[in-house]
């Protein structure tokens, strides 16, 4: 028998060995997958808004991290991948600055074996909307923003329940209409505004002809003595008022300049405290569009506005009807310019119950003051203090038709009101009401002529001579002060 080549047999067994060993090193270093991420779609947002970008992973190894990098904004990782996980999604919430242009977000993901992956988000950052047109009424909380501009496209009311915010700075524009297509910002009973202005940043209610935009005070194109060109602003409160018709007392009535069809007209109730909101610093111009049958808005109408509202530093120029009109109420005002009205300055109606403040009124063509007694029951007088009123005014050829009007049922107590600019003809009238009192009114003319200006015998406390007794210093961020009208006041 033929012995075997031990050489072959070695070698032949060596092979083997080799084979064995070479295909289960093979198999034990198959390298794992590394991890997969996936981009989210294009998004478009505008300057300084925020948006969500979700990446899609996947990590055969399992998730170790996650890491970003970020051009024209900043981000932050909002939802982690989860450690270990072998896929998953990634949320990052990326905010834009106010550069416009593409923006994007690189996501890098590492898995365990140290494998990377990334993926980039793209964002278009376009420019931000900086005129918004207001289209119907307001039925839940919103925020009118510093820099923009807002126009009313039709009558708008903020309805029952809901708050809307003005920031300062904000423009609101009224289109031009008349009739049902009238403009305005009604604040109906049971809603709030709260525009709040600053001296350095008014509030500034105007018509779409006004060119004037953010950082304004006076109209680069409107006189101010241009009105009826758009509605108003008017408030309605749940206060108490006094109002009748021929069935007797009622508490509510539908506020003059809005149409019977919209029951957020409606104005008055029994809660005095009533609160409609904070308003400040507000100039409201050329507005008291006609709404039919000789029947203006006025530029801010109070209809049984509460004591719990703030009203203080507001400016009227150039309204077609009143300045300032309360219809009962107990709001107060404070702080107040009113120029160039086309009626009556400061009008009171169905026993206002408030205080009116330290004030200017400038060469309406109506009433410096139209104050009426109460048309109900209840019976409740006003007191207004501390104010300047100029009669006449040579570079508009306006003059106001008298001086103080009032009923003969009115109540209301005048005090420290300075008088100039007095022409022939201007009277205090109904001297001798029994609810109108006079304390330190003050008429800018000869002792000898005081009496001329007087229908009846001058009472106590109306007399000739005096100085200005509203505190003039007040109203420096008003259109008035700007055209050098306040001067000397």
């Amino acid at each position: 028998m033929k012995k075997p080549n031990l050489n072959l047999v070695a070698f032949l067994f060596l092979a083997l060995a080799f084979a064995v060993s070479f295909s289960a090193c093979k198999k034990s270093d198959d390298p794992v997958a590394g991890p997969k991420v996936t981009a989210p779609a294009t998004q478009n947002i505008k300057a300084e808004e925020s948006v969500d970008l979700t990446f899609n992973y996947t990590a055969a190894a399992g998730f170790k991290s996650a890491a970003i990098v970020v051009e024209n904004g900043s981000a932050d990782i909002k939802t982690n991948g989860t450690d270990g996980a072998t896929s998953g999604a990634i949320v990052v919430t990326f905010s834009a600055g106010t550069t416009t242009g593409a923006a994007s977000v690189k996501l890098t993901v590492t898995d365990k074996n140290n494998a990377v992956d990334d993926a980039t988000g793209v964002v278009n950052v376009g420019t931000e909307e900086m005129i918004v047109y207001v289209n119907s009424n307001i039925t839940a909380d919103e925020t009118w923003t510093t820099g923009k501009v807002y126009v009313l496209k039709s009558r708008i009311a903020v309805v029952n329940g809901v708050t809307l915010t003005i920031e300062p700075g904000v423009i609101v524009k009224g289109e031009a209409g008349t009739q049902a297509n009238a403009t305005a910002l009604l604040i109906a009973r049971g809603a709030k505004l709260m525009a709040e202005g600053t001296a350095q940043s008014p509030i500034i209610f105007t018509s779409v002809a006004d060119e004037i935009m953010p950082g304004e005070i006076a109209s680069p194109n409107l006189a101010p003595d241009v009105a009826g060109l758009w509605g108003g602003l008017l408030i309605l409160g749940n206060a108490r008022i006094s109002a009748s018709n021929e069935s007797g007392d009622v508490s509510e009535v539908q506020i003059e300049g809005i149409p019977t069809s919209d029951p957020n007209g409606l104005y008055g109730g029994n809660d005095n405290a009533d609160n409609s909101g904070v308003i400040k610093y507000i100039s409201i111009r050329h507005g008291g569009t006609d709404i039919g049958a000789g029947n203006e808005i006025n530029g801010l109408s109070l209809g049984g506005v509460g004591s719990g509202t703030v009203i203080e530093n507001v400016e009227i120029v150039s309204n077609q009807d009143d300045g300032i009109e309360f219809f009962g109420g107990t709001v107060n005002l404070k702080n107040a310019v009113v120029w160039n009205v086309n009626d009556d300055a400061i009008d009171t109606d169905q026993s206002y119950n408030g205080t009116v403040d330290n004030f200017i009124i400038l060469t309406p063509t109506g009433h410096n003051f139209e104050l009426d007694g109460p048309e109900g029951s209840y019976e409740a007088g006003h007191i207004i203090k501390n104010g300047t009123v100029v009669c006449s005014d040579d570079e508009f050829g306006r003059v106001a038709s008298d001086l103080i009007n009032v009923d003969a049922n009115s109540i209301v107590d005048l005090q420290n009101i300075y008088f100039t600019a007095i022409v022939e003809g201007q009277m205090i009238n109904r001297v001798t009401a029994e609810g109108v009192t006079f304390n330190s009114i003050m008429l800018n003319v000869a002792a000898g002529d005081l009496a001329s200006h007087v229908n009846g015998d001058v009472p106590a406390g109306v007399t000739a001579g005096g100085t200005p007794q509203a505190d003039a210093t007040v109203f420096g961020w008003t259109w008035a002060s700007v055209a050098g009208k306040l001067a000397g006041l």
